[in-house]
């Protein structure tokens, strides 16, 4: 599925009408999330943020699962020493099956992010096809650690 202007547009509209509302109650607890379509990830942390959800990332987080720091504030986000976030282009289904890259949802993620992280990814060459990986110290300097 390629994003046509229309998708775009309500995506990034999305991602903007995020910025605003909550206190934290409750938390969603982020531990073995491998990632998916970039759209039920938008609505899904619209739903918590909106609630006032606190996010603790205490296992892997990979792909769409990282807008969390983009919609997300910093200071509602915590890590544990088991958080490890993962990177990567997006991609749709193409012809067979295979994986195409969606330069626009690539784009999205790349906008949805932190500028820190922004400047992490484009460190170690943005993102492609290729996962990176984002751990240990080098996270606990950027998120604070959960208590």
């Amino acid at each position: 599925m390629r994003l046509g202007r229309m998708q775009w547009a309500a995506l990034a509209g999305t991602l903007f009408m995020l910025c605003g509302v909550g206190s934290a109650s409750a938390e969603l607890r982020i531990q073995r999330d491998f990632g998916g379509q970039i759209g039920p990830y938008l609505y899904k942390y619209a739903m918590v943020r909106e609630a006032g959800h606190r996010v603790v990332i205490d296992g892997p987080c990979l792909s769409a699962c990282t807008l969390a720091l983009g919609i997300f504030p910093r200071d509602q986000i915590c890590v544990t020493p088991n958080a490890v976030l993962g990177f990567h282009a997006a991609w749709m289904p193409g012809e067979n099956g295979r994986q195409v890259r969606s330069d626009g949802g690539t784009r999205l993620l790349m906008a949805a992010y932190p500028p820190k992280i922004r400047d992490w990814i484009k460190r170690r060459g943005g993102l492609n096809g290729k996962t990176i990986f984002l751990r240990g110290r080098e996270l606990a300097a950027m998120y604070p650690r959960c208590s």
